[in-house]
């Protein structure tokens, strides 16, 4: 659905993405994940043809871009950098003229399309209110609105979830994985590591411009080959599998063992009160901090 190869934008010295080779493939739920300022923006940007890449190539539903855009662009739906509008019209009414401007417009369904992309995100029953009296929240469901109208084959999305509180993302989490269930493939850009980790099949990492991780996630979150024990008994379990903790936390340890059932039947047969046992697996935040070294204060948890 989206390949690039060596994909690269320069601004003058600063090189904002930097041979980028994305492998997006059709049924993804890809979350694109990164810190602020690592260049998912303008990758995003390049893929809708808004701005030329400096070097590269790209492909789109198998087509090259931005040559064949006007292709491209009947085909997918796109919220990049927060949703526009005419701040003085209705929802609806915005909706039209973007539909009427757009390519592929089919002027008699459009009435009920936009009433089907608006009930889809929550805004159904909106009334006639000009969009500069709608919340941040509620513009941005007016964004993905917008991105719904066309039935796309391919939704490529920035920070969908920008202004909505908890319920609302969890709302757009569960819209996206329908629509995706229905066949549509989804490009998410975003530095939350939960709504990533939440709603995405398959993860790219970029830091600095650069793709530093493409890979399944739950590949990434594969056992690491240890157990986590919880245990009020913590020192005991030091001492009876000296050699096997790797590390202690309080009443949290971490044991070298290959099966968490017959660690927890070795510890009852010691007299070991278990309250908690199973195996470790590396988390989205692990594989972030891994491989680009940066703290949650530019990849973060809401």
């Amino acid at each position: 659905m989206i390949v690039t190869r060596g994909l690269t934008k320069r601004y003058g010295r600063v090189v904002a993405v930097d041979g980028v080779d994305l492998d997006v493939r059709e049924g993804d739920r890809y979350g694109f994940l990164g810190p602020n300022g690592s260049g998912k923006t303008t990758l995003v940007r390049l893929l809708l043809g808004l701005v030329y890449a400096t070097s590269g190539e790209i492909e789109v539903l198998d087509m090259r871009m931005p040559a064949r855009s006007r292709a491209v662009l009947q085909q997918i739906g796109a919220l990049v950098e927060g949703p526009s509008a005419y701040p003085h019209l209705s929802g609806r009414q915005n909706l039209a003229l973007l539909d009427a401007a757009g390519p592929g417009g089919r002027r008699r369904s459009r009435k009920g399309r936009i009433e089907d992309a608006l009930e889809q995100v929550g805004l159904a029953g909106v009334d006639r209110r000009p969009v500069r009296a709608y919340s941040l929240g509620m513009r941005q469901r007016l964004g993905l609105a917008a991105a719904l109208l066309r039935e796309p084959r391919l939704l490529i999305l920035d920070e969908p979830t920008n202004g909505l509180d908890p319920r609302g993302i969890r709302e757009i989490r569960d819209l996206l994985t329908r629509l995706n269930e229905a066949g549509t493939t989804v490009f998410l850009s975003s530095h939350l590591l939960s709504e990533v980790e939440q709603l995405c099949t398959r993860v790219g990492i970029v830091d600095r411009g650069r793709l530093v991780v493409q890979e399944s996630l739950s590949t990434l979150q594969a056992p690491t080959g240890h157990v986590l024990v919880d245990t009020p008994d913590a020192a005991r379990v030091a001492t009876i599998l000296d050699g096997q903790v790797i590390s202690r936390d309080g009443e949290r340890l971490v044991i070298r063992h290959p099966d968490p059932a017959a660690l927890n039947a070795t510890l009852v047969g010691e007299g070991i009160r278990v309250s908690a046992i199973g195996e470790q697996r590396r988390t989205l935040e692990d594989v972030v901090l891994e491989v680009t070294g940066h703290g949650n204060d530019r990849v973060a948890r809401p």
